[in-house]
């Protein structure tokens, strides 16, 4: 599979969970099954963010391009979820200067204090803690195989044990168990096609068009669900 072809799949199963999260009744069949898919797009973009920041031509351009479009997104993003918090590309912003800490910074005695600034900072902010972390160990284990399959690992494990504390306060321990482990099933997802069907190449085909189609795709699709959202209520 190439790059784009991943980053396709990951905007569809984005395209599930906001439908289900801004359009869907809680607690439904379809609703879980669509928020569950969903979780396969925070980690792969966050293993796409650091893939990016070590073969893209301008780190100061893809860091524009980030916050730029972080910004345009934040009003679609708050119209469809209601959510005063920042939304998922000011995160990947956020890890995108936590990526560019531990790359300036090795030697400095700042690295560890800003980085944690960061940390802190991303809990205003969607996938708070957790995108910065997979992005951390995407970033120590890159180019060993056997570190992804490590760091997709204890992802899939520390986000099953997150959801396993959230669903436990409501419903019984075995039952919360079995939605936890189910909602880690797109990180599995993830790590399965990166680890062993990605070819690390990018799609030949229109290379600039699916370049911005992914920028533009995340404030369009929350404006065009808000305003549905609206119609409807």
């Amino acid at each position: 599979m190439t790059r784009d072809t991943i980053k396709y799949i990951a905007i569809f199963t984005m395209l599930l969970n906001h439908i289900a999260n801004v359009l869907l009744p809680e607690n439904t069949i379809l609703w879980e099954v669509f928020i569950d898919i969903g979780y396969f797009t925070a980690i792969t973009m966050c293993y796409f963010l650091v893939e990016g920041f070590y073969y893209t031509h301008s780190r100061r351009k893809y860091g524009e391009r980030l916050l730029i479009f972080a910004g345009i997104s934040q009003v679609p993003y708050m119209m469809a979820f209601d959510f005063s918090q920042l939304n998922m590309i000011f995160t990947l912003f956020i890890c995108f200067m936590i990526l560019v800490i531990q790359d300036k910074m090795i030697a400095s005695k700042w690295r560890v204090p800003l980085t944690i600034i960061l940390l802190v900072l991303s809990i205003y902010s969607d996938w708070a803690i957790l995108a910065p972390v997979f992005t951390l160990w995407f970033h120590a284990g890159w180019g060993n195989r056997k570190k992804m399959v490590q760091a997709y690992g204890i992802g899939a494990v520390l986000f099953a044990a997150f959801n396993y504390a959230s669903y436990a306060e409501t419903l019984p321990a075995a039952q919360a168990l079995f939605h936890a482990i189910f909602s880690a099933a797109g990180i599995v997802v993830s790590g399965i096609i990166i680890i062993c069907f990605y070819n690390g190449e990018k799609s030949e085909k229109a290379p600039k068009f699916s370049k911005w189609f992914f920028y533009i795709f995340y404030p369009a699709h929350l404006l065009i669900l808000s305003l549905i959202k609206m119609w409807i209520v």
